[in-house]
Formats: structure tokens, C-alpha cells, sequence
């Protein structure tokens, strides 16, 4: 009992912390949790009931991992967990590069109101939507009217590239498009904890005579390690997930570009469009889930080895 009254005590006393997070944790609840009963739709096959959806996933019949072998027995299986898998590889690599060396090149700055210009500027594509990307990728790389055409043109190059047909530059295409669109967001906050140093390291560093290449080196870096290493984490337990706006929308929903193009994401949702397969849109979720949360811990077990204190958990 007394354990019981204290644990009210407490809620008591934190009850505007508690609830502050209370709008957060209710659309947790409804959004993150409650739809973990849905994944049962994996191993059934599907078949909606007029008494409603719950009637139809108790009355829909179980065939196993059907969904599953279904899902990656089929001839695209290997092209869309390649591009998937090498995508998100180059994205979590040269996003990490990038978004590091943004953030120590604005924490440099000497002028902060136009560091803070800079920051802005960097960041607003961020919250532009994949339909409004999409419309800027087409006015560089349309046939007729793009401005990457013309340019060529006026070198002296004859033909225009009929980007949406040719996959070979679709590739370059789609990192250029990401980077662009997430460095911004994703520098803050490495620009956050470069700024949480502590100063006295940097005046030490000088008296010393390091450069501002040697202070980078032996003081940014190292501190902002163990950040670099749980925000790596968390992405590589994204691996098996896509970006479904810049792999649709950016290059148009374009057939010949499919080789390339084509991701787990897009693959699954033009399934669910033309046949209707819910059971095994559900399949591929649950999938990408599982081999998310495993590649997660197995990571962090990994890094615990190494260094403890880097570590998620």
C-alpha cells in the first residue's frame, strides 16, 4: 500500500510535467501501439466482412508466411531489396558526412547573424513536401524546357537527355534530391551539441597553439562521437525502410526507371493499389519492422563492445 500511495504522491506532484506529455503519449498509444493488432493481417489472407474490419480480420482465413514468400519470391524481390538496402546505405553514410561538416562550418562562423541566415536557408527545404520537390526536379531535368537541357544546348550538345527514360542518372539523381532536401534538418542537431562544448577546451586548445583544424580534430569531433553513434543506430534500424515521397514522386512514378527507382515502399503501395493485397502490404510493414528493430540491437550490442559509454542502452 505504501508503495502505492507514494506512486500517486508522485503523479500528484508531477502532474503538469505529466500533463504536458500526456497530447504526446496519447497519439503514441493511438498511432505506434494500438495498430500492432493489425499485424496479425500478415499471416491471413485477408477478406473484407460487411460486419466491419474487426469481423474481417477474425473471419480471414490463416495461410501462414504465405504473404510473406509471396512478397520475395517474386522476380523484383532482389532489385527492390538491393535499392533499398545500398540507398539507405549511401544516405546514412554521406548524410552523417555531410550533416557533421555543416555543422562545424556554421559553428565557425564568426558572423552568427549570418550563420543564422545560412541555418535558415538550409533548412527550409526540409519542410517543402516530395510533390513540390518532384515539381522543381522537372523544371532542370524536363526534355523540352529544362534548364539542365538548355545548358547543354548551349554547349554545344545536340540532343537533350530524356532524363525520365534514362536510369543510369538516377542514382546521382535521387542522393543529390536527399541530401539537399535533409542536410539542413539533419546538422542541427549536430550543430546543438557543437555549441554545448565547453569553451575552456578551445581557449586551452589556443594557448596551446592548435589550429582551428587541430581543435576540429581533437576536440569537436571526439565529443560530439557518442551522438554521431546514436543517431547511426537509429538509422541503420531504418535500413529497410524508404523514403516513399522521393522514390515515387521524384522520379514520376517513371516504369523505365524502375530498376533503380523501385524501393520495398513503392513496390508495396503500387501492389496495394492495383490488386488490393492487404495482407501483404501488412506482411512487408511487419518485415521492415522486425529486421529494423534486430539490425538496432544487433548494432548496439556491437558498439557496447567497443565503447560502453557510446552505447543506446
Amino acid at each position: 500500500m505504501s508503495r502505492i500511495k507514494s506512486f500517486f504522491q508522485d503523479v500528484y506532484k508531477n502532474r503538469m510535467w505529466l500533463f504536458m506529455v500526456l497530447p504526446g503519449t496519447i497519439w503514441l498509444l493511438l498511432f505506434a501501439y494500438l495498430p500492432m493488432f493489425g499485424t496479425v493481417i500478415a499471416f491471413k489472407n485477408f477478406r473484407y466482412d460487411p460486419n466491419g474490419f474487426f469481423a474481417s480480420i477474425l473471419n480471414s482465413d490463416w495461410v501462414g508466411f504465405e504473404n510473406f514468400k509471396f512478397l520475395f519470391t517474386t522476380n523484383d524481390a532482389w532489385i527492390i531489396t538491393r535499392n533499398t538496402i545500398l540507398y539507405n546505405l549511401v544516405f546514412i553514410v554521406l548524410g552523417l558526412i555531410l550533416a557533421v561538416f555543416v555543422a562545424i562550418v556554421l559553428s565557425e562562423l564568426a558572423n552568427k547573424r549570418l550563420s543564422k541566415i545560412y541555418q535558415t536557408g538550409m533548412l527550409f527545404p526540409h519542410f517543402l513536401s516530395w510533390v513540390v520537390v518532384s515539381y522543381f526536379v522537372f523544371t532542370f531535368l524536363s526534355v523540352d524546357r529544362g534548364l539542365v537541357n538548355n545548358i547543354l544546348v548551349w554547349f554545344g550538345v545536340e540532343d537533350p537527355i530524356s532524363w525520365y527514360n534514362e536510369a543510369k542518372y538516377w542514382p546521382f539523381i535521387i542522393v543529390l534530391t536527399s541530401m539537399w532536401k535533409g542536410i539542413g534538418y539533419g546538422s542541427i542537431v549536430y550543430l546543438a551539441a557543437i555549441v554545448g562544448i565547453d569553451k575552456n577546451y578551445y581557449e586551452a586548445a589556443m594557448i596551446d597553439g592548435a589550429n582551428k583544424w587541430q581543435q576540429i580534430r581533437n576536440i569537436t569531433i571526439p565529443m560530439i562521437t557518442p551522438l554521431i553513434v546514436i543517431l547511426t543506430i537509429l538509422n541503420i534500424g531504418r535500413i529497410f525502410s524508404a523514403d516513399f515521397g522521393l522514390f515515387y514522386q521524384v522520379p514520376r512514378d517513371s516504369g523505365t526507371l524502375y530498376s533503380v527507382t523501385n524501393v520495398i515502399d513503392t513496390y508495396v503501395y503500387r501492389g496495394l493499389t492495383t490488386m488490393g493485397d492487404i495482407s501483404m502490404s501488412t506482411a512487408a510493414g511487419l518485415y521492415q519492422s522486425v529486421v529494423g528493430f534486430t539490425l538496432v540491437m544487433l548494432t548496439n550490442y556491437l558498439v557496447k563492445k567497443v565503447e560502453k559509454e557510446y552505447a543506446l542502452f
